[in-house]
């Protein structure tokens, strides 16, 4: 069984692409570590995984068996090919522009969860207004400063 501790490591990034779709990296790391009982505070299947899911046609709880039971990354690599495939270069370019650019929308309760995220991981980043800027500014990795809010 594939092993992955998110209770002492993060995830990889949400830009982290695998065969060309972003989240998809990141998804497979907390469906491993979910497998092994050790996705610390990470959900699986969570909203943001359900929209790569969506855009791909693959149902998150088979995924997860074919996690379960792959002895390599290639082999769940092998599994999500196909579905990958059936997408053009530029449905693949369109969503991972779209899926990084996704922020809360305003006045939402999203948005309030977003920024009392943020404000708990940067409260000086009101630049970060995007979810996958979020994410890895809370993962401690580096996030560029934007020269104007909401870009």
């Amino acid at each position: 069984m594939l092993k992955h501790d998110l209770t002492t490591s993060y995830p990889r990034s949400v830009r982290d692409d695998s065969l060309g779709v972003v989240q998809l990296a990141r998804a497979v790391d907390k469906g491993i570590a979910t497998a092994n009982g050790l996705q610390g505070e990470y959900n699986y299947d969570c909203p943001m995984d359900n929209g790569v899911f969506g855009f791909l046609g693959i149902d998150g709880k088979k995924l997860l068996d074919v996690i379960k039971n792959a002895q390599s990354e290639s082999e769940v690599e092998a599994y999500l090919k196909p579905f990958v495939e059936k997408k053009t270069t530029q449905e693949r370019q369109a969503f991972n522009t779209e899926f990084l650019s996704h922020g809360p929308d305003p006045g939402s309760d999203a948005e309030k969860y977003f920024l009392d995220l943020r404000n708990q991981a940067a409260p000086d980043r009101a630049d970060v207004t995007k979810w996958a800027d979020l994410l890895d500014l809370d993962e401690k990795r580096n996030v560029p400063r934007r020269t104007a809010v909401g870009v």
